[in-house]
């Protein structure tokens, strides 16, 4: 018979050791970093970044001896993306927003989620930075440093605040659909606000901060928690053609509800059709 999870003591260790770990990047936010591209010029690497994974991955296992792990650093040194399974598998940014990181932007953290059979039971978000410490449990709500949160109840998209990630148009893949969108978003909203880290942003539609986020090119580890974050505080997250979300693979609508993601989903596909300006070809 398969092993039953005791999801309460997998979170109370979770919350343990994430909270231990926020303590490396504390001390390590005002120093030098040895800073490495993983292949392209933005996406970097730190020694802390391989610290935080390594100590999470060691003492999870020491407690949870038959869980997997998919974890940032360790993917990229070993030059894949496993498959996921059934099986207890955490999912483990050690440090999303590492750019932020480098620069001692204050808008840094640790993402980390627990899934079983493929569901995310536990999803948890901290910025030790600025003491912001989001958690989830399926079905038992959202909280950040322990108060629940809900998302935005803005249904207007001309309302909302949505933030965006411009700067993976250096990818030139994605160019021109990110500059269509931004200008489709700036004529469109209250405004566009950019963390620089994916796990941050989708918390902070859960807390109502923003009505909306939009990303592509990212990972599972950008947003397996923060989308259980979202989702229990009574958001939504999907896929940019308004499909389902593929874990493995994220292009990201995340939104307060449901109706501004339907209009996110229109509002790109309307985009697409634009002609871009010459200077984007």
């Amino acid at each position: 018979m398969a092993k039953v999870e005791n999801l309460d003591e997998c979170y109370r260790i979770m919350e343990k050791l994430v909270l231990e770990a926020g303590k490396v990047i504390i001390e390590a936010i005002d120093k030098e970093k040895n800073t490495e591209c993983k292949g392209i010029d933005w996406d970097l690497v730190t020694e802390y970044d391989r610290k935080v994974e390594e100590t999470l991955v060691r003492k999870l296992s020491d407690q949870f001896p038959h869980h997997k792990f998919i974890g940032e650093e360790t993917v990229a040194k070993e030059g894949y993306l496993p498959e996921l399974t059934d099986e207890p598998t955490w999912i483990i940014d050690p440090i999303d927003g590492t750019t932020n990181f480098v620069h001692r932007f204050p808008h840094t953290c640790i993402s980390i989620a627990l899934l079983i059979k493929k569901n995310i039971e536990i999803g948890v978000v901290y910025n030790p930075i600025i003491n912001q410490f989001f958690s989830a449990r399926r079905d038992r709500g959202a909280f950040l440093n322990g108060k629940p949160i809900r998302t935005s109840i803005v249904q207007d998209l001309s309302q909302s605040l949505v933030a965006m990630e411009p700067w993976l148009a250096k990818d030139k893949t994605l160019l021109v659909s990110i500059y269509r969108r931004l200008h489709a978003l700036i004529q469109t909203t209250h405004g566009i606000r950019t963390l620089g880290t994916c796990a941050l942003s989708l918390c902070y539609v859960a807390m109502g901060a923003v009505e909306a986020y939009h990303v592509e090119s990212v990972d599972t580890w950008d947003v397996a928690a923060g989308k259980l974050i979202i989702e229990e505080a009574g958001g939504i997250v999907k896929d940019t053609s308004g499909a389902e979300l593929n874990i493995m693979a994220p292009r990201v609508i995340a939104a307060c509800n449901q109706q501004i993601a339907d209009k996110l989903v229109k509002l790109f596909e309307k985009s697409e059709l634009q002609q871009p300006n010459k200077y984007l070809s």
